[in-house]
């Protein structure tokens, strides 16, 4: 097992590997497997970026992620412009149905509410604006209504985990509530409990995943 130093270490590499992060702004912390990431980006996708490289380093159990963004002022944009810019991304992606999903925006930070069918649609509002100039952060409260019966969406799901190459679904349960979903068991990476939610999560009528997989190392 990889000692706190070591996933630091592997940690800093990671983020000076990846071209679009400067290392320099971010600072790493690691307690128990767990890593925290601080520090001052200029653009919402540089935060995300260093939260995913980060995922990919064998050894993190979890992620806190405080990286705050910052455009400074010449780049600055009041929340109008950018619910305004807003509006039309979701307008130009084929993938957002019309008029399905709400706007607001707070001190330059998104808040997507509304309702549709599928998960990749609500996905697909958020990737639409997430990368505008101006966007501090998006909080994505759409929410999935779809006529789909409990037991068929467990068994999509368990079908989803067998198919997936990085995953080992034997290791891996599925509890369905309702809509929502509850994954337990142990995987061998952050990267894996991520893939086996995205598989959860894309599996028709499901609103929720509680993603409670445990990474061991």
């Amino acid at each position: 097992m990889k000692t706190d130093v070591e996933i630091r270490n592997d940690v800093l590499d990671e983020l000076a590997w990846q071209p679009n992060i400067d290392e320099a702004e971010i600072g790493v912390i690691v307690k128990d497997g767990i890593v925290t990431l601080t520090g001052t980006v200029d653009n919402y996708n540089k935060k995300i970026a260093a939260e995913n490289a980060v995922k990919s380093v064998k050894g993190v159990r979890a992620v806190a992620e405080d990286i705050e963004v910052n455009y400074g002022s010449s780049f600055k944009m009041n929340d109008t412009e950018i619910a305004k810019a807003a509006v039309t991304s979701l307008e130009w992606n084929a993938s957002v149905p019309n008029e399905k999903v709400l706007i607001k925006v707070e001190n330059g930070w998104i808040n997507l509410t509304g309702e549709v069918q599928w998960s990749y649609q609500k996905d697909a509002a958020k990737m639409a604006i997430e990368n505008l100039q101006g966007v501090r952060g998006v909080s994505n409260l759409v929410t999935i209504k779809q006529a789909v019966e409990p037991y068929q969406i467990k068994e999509n799901i368990k079908k989803a985990l067998e198919r997936s190459a990085e995953l080992e679904a034997k290791n891996i349960m599925i509890t369905v509530d309702g809509h929502n979903v509850k994954l337990t068991g142990k995987v061998h990476s952050l990267t894996e409990k991520d893939e086996a939610q995205k598989a959860a999560y894309f599996a028709p009528g499901v609103c929720e995943v509680d993603n409670e997989l445990e990474v061991t190392c």
